[in-house]
């Protein structure tokens, strides 16, 4: 299980929000370049990096700070929000960025997601971020009328590399991750799933990894020392 240690960017700061709410953030004083250094030096194979201005404007919002981030750490970096068009996926892979997640793009314009698959092998992620089992798109602001496992399901034998599943309702709360939720989602493809929202314990990690999830994403809990890096790198390990 790989666990992947999340910077959210807002107006440039590193932030965790509650079940999604830009109005609902916490803002950490850690610049996110310096928070990306310390991942690294905790041992993390992967940072995954969210620009939530862009997630709700439709264009990269925190390009500065990204690329502060790429250009501090030698681990890669995923990163997803605000990412729609093919001209932007070139750019930031360009930059330096390992993987790209497409969430609301996955829904609207799922052809860019197969093409960049094509075009870009195993550097392509899917952002399927859920409430109450339907996809929410832009910022999470809007719900769409696609399940979550229908849209895991079209991408099958698209080349994703990962599908990264949050279920908002637990996002930033630390009251455990949907496993059911997840789980099951994990059933109906043979494509790499990460669990994302919730995480508030060891106990939650070790839920993720009996689970025989690909990975979990981990925000708050660290933010405010919930959970030791080096005992979840064991768990993650064992």
């Amino acid at each position: 299980m790989i666990i992947y240690p999340a910077i959210d960017l807002k107006n440039g700061k590193c932030v965790r929000l509650y079940k999604g709410d830009m109005s609902k953030d916490t803002i950490y004083k850690t610049t996110p370049s310096d928070q990306a250094l310390e991942w690294q030096n905790h041992g993390f194979p992967w940072i995954h990096v969210v620009d939530l201005d862009g997630a709700l404007g439709g264009i990269p919002a925190n390009a500065r700070a990204v690329r502060n981030i790429i250009a501090a750490v030698k681990v890669p970096v995923q990163l997803g929000g605000g990412i729609r068009t093919a001209p932007q996926i070139r750019s930031w892979l360009g930059v330096g960025v390992s993987r790209i997640i497409l969430g609301t793009a996955a829904v609207n314009d799922p052809q860019l997601v197969k093409d960049a698959c094509r075009e870009y092998p195993g550097k392509i992620a899917v952002g399927i971020d859920a409430r109450k089992g339907m996809v929410a798109v832009e910022g999470w602001v809007k719900t769409s009328k696609t399940t979550a496992t229908d849209l895991a399901k079209y991408f099958e034998d698209a080349g994703v590399a990962a599908i990264i599943y949050t279920d908002i309702e637990r996002d930033g709360t630390g009251e455990g991750v949907n496993i059911e939720a997840t789980t099951e989602l994990a059933r109906t493809t043979s494509i790499p799933v990460i669990a994302s929202g919730g995480v508030g314990s060891l106990a939650d990690l070790t839920a993720v990894k009996n689970a025989s999830l690909n990975g979990v994403i981990v925000g708050r809990a660290f933010y405010e020392k919930k959970i030791d890096p080096a005992e979840a790198l064991k768990v993650a390990a064992c």
